[in-house]
Order: C-alpha cells, then structure tokens, then sequence
C-alpha cells in the first residue's frame, strides 16, 4: 500500500529579523512547493529534497548557494551534502567556489560515484565531468554580502566580535522527505559562517553532523552553529535516539537541548522517520520552517519557547 508523502524544510535559525520574515517564509513555501512536486507524482525522497534544496540556493535570502556569507578573504566556498535512507549512500561537496547549486554536486557523487565525498578543485572537477556547469566565484557574491563582512571586520578589529554569536545569522537550508515507496533521504546546504577561516568546512555536508538518512531510524538537517554540532555529530546521535523507539517530536527538542547543555550551542533541527513523524525544534530566537503533506502545508517563523 502506497504511504502517504511527507516534506520538511528550514531555513535557519537564528535571530531572524522582523523586517526579514517575509523573505524568509516566501523561501521555505517556495522550497516546499518545489520538493513536494516529485513526491507528488510517485518521485523519490532523493529528488524532492534536492529540488527543494536548489530553490533554497537560489534564493539570495539564505547562507547557501548565491547571497552565501563570505569568508575572510571576500570569496564564497559552499558545502552541501545529501543522503538516501534507503541503501545509506551519501554524497558530499565541501568547499566549492564555482558552484551555484552545491546539491547538485552531491547528488551526481551519490549517484555516480563510489566516494562519499570529494572537496575544493576536486568536487569542482567532477562536477563539470558530470555535466555540471562551474560558475565564477563572483557570480555567487552579493553586495548586501560585501557590505557585511566589510562592517563585521571593521567592528572585530575595533572592540572584537563573536564569529558564532546567534544573532549573526545562520540560514543553512535543508530538507528532510519520505516516499510513497517509504523511503526516507535529506540534504542540507550552506555557505558557511560570516568571516570563516578560507577552507573550513562546518557541520552541513558532513555525514551524521549537520545530515543524515537511514530508513531504520530517521533522516535528519541541522542548521547552526557548526562546530559544536560537529563534536555530538547531532544528526546521527538523533536518528539513533528515533531508532531506539522514541518520537521524532520529541528527540528534536531533546537534541536541542543537549547542544545547549553540553556545549552551549546553539542551532535547530528537523527530523523525519519513516512512519512519517516528524520533528522541528531550535533553540535560537527563531527557525524558518515549512511543511508538506496530503493534508496540510504550513509554513512558520517559529519563536523558541
């Protein structure tokens, strides 16, 4: 018997401005539109969390693909990783310049290849081997970016400043979805932190941190600070705690509040089994998130508690 679809999207969490809500909803609605469709026509969870992923690259609201924060030396390097719950194959790319959709990337390694990862020149190269088209690194820069590293390195260098701090944004996308067939995949996709050292990778693209996908217990993306994310390796020790009998719902606010107390980090989460539970949780002042299913689509700003 065919199961009934479902499609979770965010786009960060952080201290998302008021004056910035609307873009932010307009995003994620805009994503889950795009994600819901193949699921839709009998598509797999792999497509519809990459398509949802590339509108959210594409849109110069988030910290992925185009408008994505620039690094210390003025340029954009993106990460972006993708997982099929199904047969656990992965692909990854990690600081790429000349990508305007990372997930594309990721997907042809998870399709293609027999690596799980590849990085920098080489994730490059075997994009544009793969029919991938490479971009210039300026073609991803913004003004409204330019401006703000300028602002954020003339404050470091006069009273200093705090790189990871929640008021500074963090609007990595991601996706988690579930099939008709009753398979699960996510994908998650970012720019990275404002002023980030050139070559360090954050929690997005690497596997059980900042993605992951198993349809024995749960596909999960994280958004936030990454390091600490990095160090619980958050995505996989909440799809274990799914696994183990316990309800999406529950394990994001749980996970949430293991980030906080153990290594005062800070993010959000969104997380889907494949009964087609799900949970979304942060614990930033706000996380943009939406919903697809049969019966609903929603989509929200959500205040933490």
């Amino acid at each position: 018997m065919p199961i009934n679809p479902v499609l979770v999207v965010h786009g960060g969490a952080w201290a998302i401005p008021d004056d910035m809500v609307e873009a932010h909803l307009n995003g994620v609605r805009n994503a889950a539109a795009a994600g819901w469709r193949p699921l839709e026509k009998g598509g797999s969870a792999l497509d519809a969390v990459e398509e949802a992923v590339v509108v959210l690259e594409d849109d110069e609201t988030f910290d992925a693909g185009r408008g994505s924060f620039l690094n210390r030396d003025g340029k954009v390097q993106l990460d972006a990783f993708i997982m099929d719950g199904a047969t656990l194959r992965g692909g990854g790319v990690g600081g790429v310049e000349r990508l305007r959709n990372p997930v594309r990337a990721a997907r042809k390694i998870l399709s293609d290849s027999p690596h799980v990862y590849f990085v920098a020149e080489g994730a490059e190269r075997f994009a544009a081997e793969h029919g991938i088209a490479l971009c210039r690194n300026e073609d991803l820069i913004i003004p409204r970016e330019v401006e703000r590293l300028r602002e954020y390195q003339a404050q470091t260098s006069t009273h200093g400043n705090d790189l990871f701090a929640p008021e500074i944004s963090h609007d990595t996308v991601g996706a988690v979805a579930l099939d008709r067939d009753g398979n699960i995949a996510a994908s998650t996709s970012t720019g990275g932190t404002l002023n980030k050292a050139p070559g360090r990778l954050g929690d997005s693209s690497l596997i059980g941190c900042g993605c992951y996908a198993d349809n024995l217990s749960a596909a999960a993306s994280t958004t936030g600070w990454g390091e600490p994310i990095m160090k619980l390796v958050l995505a996989k020790w909440a799809a274990d705690r799914v696994e183990s009998g316990n309800l999406p719902e529950w394990v994001a606010k749980e996970a949430m509040n293991y980030l906080k107390q153990r290594l005062n980090g800070h993010g959000g989460i969104i997380l889907l089994d494949a009964k087609g539970r799900f949970g979304i949780a942060h614990n930033t002042p706000r996380m943009a998130w939406a919903l697809r299913t049969m019966q609903k689509q929603e989509a929200g700003i959500q205040r933490s508690a």
